[in-house]
């Protein structure tokens, strides 16, 4: 039985990195991918993005190495704007995945050199099929593109690597077409806020687009409310026990008349010394608090209040008469995920 070989060794400590060597790497990079921009053909581009708009059946992409990763995340966006989209791996579709293929279908091929033996094979497979075959390649005049219905071409002026071949600037540009081609479906369907936060149910953007205040705001029982006419003194329990830092000031009809907050306490104590027990929470509320509808968007309500002049820690739920329905705080917009 032979010895295993050794470890790899590692970096010699010779090696470094500088942030001269960087700051060329980031800038040789801003140059490979202003040649695409500017060598991108937008009418083959427009060819292709109607292509996939009017796919009647899913659009699949597939590729191999890490084409094949980039291929999967645009598959993905096209899924989060509610698109029929998804990855074909052409190992799998040559042993039965193919059979996910319609005439109805859009097979999207990503290579850099058009010369993927796996994709090649699956050609002729997924015409078989009566999919519309589109190829994306970097090199001109491949075989790729030569077997498909639609090219579209892919300017590469060279790779990052200084050897040229580590796949870096490649990926990169088929990154940034197939996105942008998302997001021109994105906007050619017209797709809502509503739309998109209804694909996005659990992350923060769906939640920043779905949940409104009357969906995270406090209710009825849980609200620290009291009369203008109460003495401070003996409304501390409802200040500090409803966790809101707050009392909500109103009126027999319940109209919203101002707020006290434990800060307004601890200086109207430092003001007052024991004349606060003679004082009511309406001489030293305050009468014109930031207010907020329920229906508005919670997003809005966190934004309102960390406004000028000063962030404020909740925001008192009125109706359109200004009657008191709820409170939203900031410690349960956070605990919500906004």
């Amino acid at each position: 039985m032979g010895s295993l070989p050794p470890p790899p060794s590692a970096p010699s400590k010779e090696a470094r990195i500088d942030e001269t060597t960087l700051k060329n790497l980031f800038k040789s990079q801003q140059s490979h991918l202003n040649f695409f921009f500017q060598n991108l053909s937008l009418p083959q581009t427009l060819a292709f993005a109607r292509t996939l708009l009017s796919a009647a059946g899913t659009i699949f992409f597939s590729g191999v190495g890490k084409s094949g990763f980039v291929a999967h995340k645009i598959s993905q966006t096209l899924v989060s704007l509610g698109i029929r989209s998804a990855f074909l791996s052409p190992v799998d579709a040559l042993h039965g995945d193919i059979g996910a293929l319609t005439p109805r279908d859009v097979l999207v091929l990503l290579s850099k050199s058009g010369a993927t033996e796996e994709l090649l094979r699956l050609v002729p497979c997924a015409k078989a099929k009566g999919a519309y075959l589109v190829s994306v390649t970097s090199v001109e005049g491949n075989a790729l593109a030569a077997a498909c219905d639609m090219n579209v071409h892919l300017p590469l002026e060279r790779e990052l690597c200084p050897f040229d071949l580590a796949p870096v600037t490649s990926t990169a540009i088929q990154m940034v077409f197939g996105d942008t081609v998302a997001i021109a479906l994105m906007v050619a369907r017209n797709l809502t806020r509503d739309e998109y936060a209804a694909n996005h149910p659990a992350g923060r953007i769906g939640k920043s687009l779905i949940f409104k205040v009357k969906d995270v705001m406090k209710k009825q029982d849980e609200l620290p409310v009291c009369r203008e006419g109460d003495l401070i003194m003996d409304q501390l329990v409802e200040l500090t026990s409803k966790g809101c830092g707050c009392l909500l000031v109103i009126d027999e009809e319940y109209y919203l008349i101002g707020t006290f907050t434990d800060g307004d306490l601890r200086r109207t104590l430092k003001a007052s010394g024991e004349g606060i027990f003679k004082l009511t929470v309406g001489e030293m509320c305050y009468r014109k608090p930031r207010t907020i509808s329920p229906d508005a968007m919670a997003v809005e309500a966190m934004k309102k209040m960390e406004a000028p002049p000063s962030p404020v820690q909740f925001l008192p739920v009125i109706d359109p008469q200004n009657v008191l329905i709820g409170i939203v705080t900031l410690h349960g917009l956070v605990s919500a995920g906004l």
